[in-house]
């Protein structure tokens, strides 16, 4: 992962930073986003991560209503943490959500955020993305961690209120996690690949 930060004279504003970000040229594959101002590029995921995130979309995908979609890898905003966060996974109310052309898409607008660690991610996502979702008042924030360094672990987080998260559920790679109402899904977490 790289880092650019973004500080030649006064800091950029949002638009400034945006407008940054649209011009990186990564390689394809890799992840471009904007972490408390500061633009980063994250490899691709492992093969391993990519099984997890196809498991839970498939999971998903029985559950959620027609007109929701899910959507890997897509950008959402959240313009007050100065952010541009890409999750592995995200579920959006479809047509409906859909940002005007040229406009990012609001964090906040979405059901269900699901971030999976990585080795260069897992401070990010588990400090910083918490923060930055449940400012953006994502409802429901599902982390599923390999890399805690005792015992993989998925937290689902929800009740954001004040820029923070309660903790609803964490289990550790073995047990079951629920995504509570509109999903109403069990998530057998020993079927997920640890890395």
């Amino acid at each position: 992962m790289s880092a650019h930060a973004v500080d030649d004279g006064p800091e950029p504003g949002w638009a400034d930073l945006v407008r940054i970000w649209e011009q990186v040229d990564a390689p394809e594959g890799y992840k471009v986003e904007i972490i408390e101002g500061i633009i980063t590029v994250s490899l691709t995921p492992s093969w391993d991560h990519n099984l997890t995130a196809a498991g839970i979309q498939r999971s998903l995908g029985t559950v959620i209503p027609e007109e929701w979609y899910i959507f890997q890898r897509y950008h959402a905003a959240v313009p007050s943490r100065r952010g541009v966060f890409i999750p592995d996974l995200m579920v959006v109310a479809g047509e409906e959500d859909k940002p005007a052309p040229g406009e990012l898409f609001p964090a906040g607008q979405a059901k269900l955020v699901v971030e999976i660690t990585s080795e260069d991610s897992a401070t990010r996502d588990r400090v910083t993305k918490t923060r930055g979702y449940a400012q953006a008042g994502v409802p429901l924030y599902l982390l599923l961690d390999p890399w805690v360094s005792d015992s993989p672990t998925a937290t689902l987080y929800g009740e954001p209120e004040g820029g923070t998260y309660r903790t609803l559920q964490a289990v550790e790679y073995g047990g079951k996690l629920t995504l509570p109402a509109p999903f109403d899904l069990a998530i057998d977490t020993s079927e997920l690949p640890v890395s």
